[in-house]
């Protein structure tokens, strides 16, 4: 079983690591400079499951077709990624995309065909360091895949590769309800910080604040439940408990993007569940709010690059 990994960052770095560790067969698909960094460091995971340092194989172009393509790439490059990847799925290969939200399936099947492409999320908080390095935060780590045709079944060798990682690792026959879970979660932890410019513990404290977080959910669960995928009870409950836990720390991966000044995947997330909603009839002012405000920062953005 062969597995390429586009890129060799956080996620990708990380889930490629823990594949090597275990046995498998993986290629990572990196720029020259990464490459040579590579090369020189090998893969290093600090984390406290258990540190990692390996030597890698890692190629610029690719060398034939694989059983597996994992993409963990930013929203925004994923045009680029599904070119580079492109050579490297053959008629038996499967893709099993990591990104946040839904949108990108959309231009994945209309490049490899639906068949080929699976469902797949992940919860873990990690981050690419300056040397090459990855730092896991925290223990959470959990990592979902599946079939989105209930009528395709995984190859065995596959589904004992990745399975391999451990128990964080779990196929799911309902994958894309288990994606729209987090959808709304992230769609709203984005929303809501971006919008409000603070972690959540800073939101709750103040007077409104956790109400806010609560209706912003709900809109997000309201649009999942008109595309038919309503929220389950469990999946609502720790969304809330996380989104209006006083004096969390946490902020969303977007707003420190727009506080670095950064690109961000705000119409990856914040407007694809915008236009669905627009789609249904379903009135999400709260949403509506904080797309606008990413987009107004995206645009000063472009008009100032070197701001």
């Amino acid at each position: 079983m062969r597995i390429l990994i586009l890129g060799a960052g956080a996620i990708g770095g990380y889930f490629g690591a823990r594949l090597i560790e275990a046995g498998v067969d993986v290629t990572f698909l990196v720029r020259p400079a990464r490459a040579a960094l590579l090369a020189e460091h090998g893969l290093r995971v600090f984390s406290a499951r258990g540190d990692v340092a390996r030597p890698v194989r890692a190629i610029s172009e690719v060398d034939g077709a694989y059983d597996l393509v994992l993409l963990s790439c930013k929203a925004y490059d994923l045009d680029s990624a599904i070119a580079a990847i492109r050579p490297a799925v053959g008629a038996g290969s499967l893709v099993l995309p990591l990104l946040n939200g839904l949108r990108h399936l959309d231009a994945l099947d209309a490049a490899f065909g639906a068949e080929r492409v699976l469902g797949g999320l992940c919860h873990i908080s990690v981050t690419l360091e300056a040397d090459g390095a990855i730092r896991q935060f925290g223990a959470l780590e959990r990592l979902t895949y599946g079939r989105r045709q209930a009528d395709l079944a995984i190859p065995a060798g596959l589904d004992a590769a990745l399975r391999s990682i451990g128990p964080q690792v779990t196929r799911s026959d309902a994958v894309l309800g288990a994606m729209w879970d987090k959808f709304a979660f992230i769609a709203a932890l984005a929303g809501g910080t971006c919008l409000l410019r603070g972690a959540v513990g800073e939101i709750v404290a103040t007077a409104e604040g956790a109400d806010l977080m609560r209706r912003l959910h709900g809109e997000c669960a309201e649009v999942a439940a008109r595309s038919g995928h309503p929220l389950g009870g469990e999946a609502i409950d720790a969304a809330l408990g996380i989104l209006a836990a006083p004096g969390s720390p946490l902020k969303s991966s977007m707003l420190r993007d727009l506080e670095r000044g950064a690109r961000t995947e705000g119409e990856h997330i914040l407007g694809d569940l915008r236009r669905r909603a627009i789609a249904f009839g379903v009135d999400t002012p709260l949403l509506a709010a904080a797309l606008t405000h990413v987009r107004v920062y995206e645009a000063g953005r472009e008009a100032n690059p070197a701001a």
